[in-house]
């Protein structure tokens, strides 16, 4: 700024001015000044700005796999809103990994974010915790509600039990489980769901176990599954995310080894834009990715407005969206 002031001939004061009120500036100075912010290329530091002033517009988002279309959709709203009160996001994904997490919270801490919106792996809570004590606002997103904060989640328990619901009530009688990270809280709940419908159903129900959660893990498991003979197949998948689903729609569809939804019906979870071009459609619990997180920095503003009010936790209960991978 002092170089511009002097390339105009003005003080550092009038430069500020122009950055910031330029209507009290007459037009000749206004004129000088960028012209000489034009020559020397000048760009102001406004993250030192919002510093000083203890008023940052940056937001950061954490999600757990940016590989997976259902966090694309969720940042998609969380910078929907963000541009509506214009704030800037920064996103960062996990890759499932609680190292990973704590970095990210560790860096968008120390870079003075107005707050964060974390989908966690459940393995920083007391991080997420001090960060909190140190006056950073953490909205926790399709997470396990934390007791000092605001939170938004689907009910997963809900999602997992009408899926398996779907079925049942389509006569199938064996239910085959795909899941992976049975330590994340979204899967597990998933999976209590599923199994308390099958138990209600009273139908055969087996967790098979995939290496992670993506459409290769999903492969794999058909390819184990088409392995078996048919007399020990289930007659119904239900996939704890659409990418597991996906996957196993190939493994099925490859040489036409299993007919779907004749043979084995395939539901998936998040109904992610992918689900519904897939070479079956795909049935799919939905999620309303978008709005959750348009949800989560309405909480964070909430928070930031009125830092002694209590947080609010927020839930959402899911809805199935049938297609020809189980209604033919």
């Amino acid at each position: 700024m002092k170089d511009v002031a002097r390339r105009a001939g003005v003080s550092v004061g009038t430069v500020s001015n122009v950055l910031n009120r330029p209507e009290i500036v007459s037009g000749d100075r206004r004129e000088r000044v960028e012209a000489a912010i034009s020559e020397l290329g000048y760009v102001r530091n406004d993250a030192a700005r919002q510093l000083k002033l203890g008023q940052s517009r940056t937001v950061g988002a954490i999600v757990l796999d940016s590989a997976n279309p259902f966090y694309g959709q969720l940042v998609g709203g969380i910078e929907g809103a963000a541009e509506d009160s214009q704030l800037m996001v920064i996103a960062g994904s996990t890759g499932n990994r609680e190292q990973r997490e704590r970095l990210y919270l560790s860096l968008f801490e120390e870079q003075r974010v107005r707050g964060i919106l974390l989908a966690s792996t459940g393995g920083s809570a007391e991080l997420v915790a001090a960060i909190r004590g140190r006056g950073t606002p953490v909205v926790l997103v399709e997470s396990e509600p934390g007791a000092h904060g605001s939170s938004v989640r689907v009910d997963d328990i809900a999602g997992g039990r009408i899926a398996v619901e779907h079925l049942a009530g389509l006569g199938r009688r064996r239910i085959g489980v795909v899941a992976a990270r049975q330590d994340l809280r979204q899967v597990a709940d998933r999976l209590r769901g599923a199994r308390a419908a099958a138990e209600a159903a009273g139908i055969g129900f087996e967790v098979i176990e995939a290496e992670d959660l993506s459409v290769l893990a999903g492969r794999t498991v058909g390819e184990a599954v088409v392995a078996r003979p048919r007399a020990e197949r289930p007659d119904a998948v239900f996939c704890v995310n659409d990418l597991l689903a996906v996957g196993v729609l190939q493994a099925f569809a490859f040489r036409h080894q299993v007919a779907v939804p004749e043979e084995i019906a395939l539901v998936g979870y998040d109904d992610i834009a992918f689900a519904r071009s897939t070479v079956v459609p795909l049935t799919s619990v939905s999620q309303p990715a978008d709005l959750m997180g348009r949800t989560a920095l309405a909480l964070l503003e909430e928070e930031i407005a009125s830092p002694e009010a209590p947080p609010r936790q927020v839930s959402f209960t899911p809805t199935l969206v049938e297609r020809e991978s189980t209604i033919g």
